[in-house]
């Protein structure tokens, strides 16, 4: 649930920034990026606690 809020506040901020930017299309890619490197990142965590319990 927690990583759902995070993007669904991310997009809405980004959608409202870009509303009065004018620079929808730098936004949503910025927004692609930035929802990418946490998935990347909330991959990474669960890697290092799969290996901490290996080590174990």
């Amino acid at each position: 649930m927690k990583k759902d809020s995070f993007t669904i506040i991310t997009v809405i901020i980004l959608a409202f920034v870009s509303m009065f930017t004018g620079e929808i299309v730098t936004m949503v890619m910025l927004g692609f990026i930035l929802i990418s490197l946490q998935n990347i990142h909330n991959t990474l965590k669960e890697l290092l606690v799969l290996q901490q319990e290996k080590q174990d």
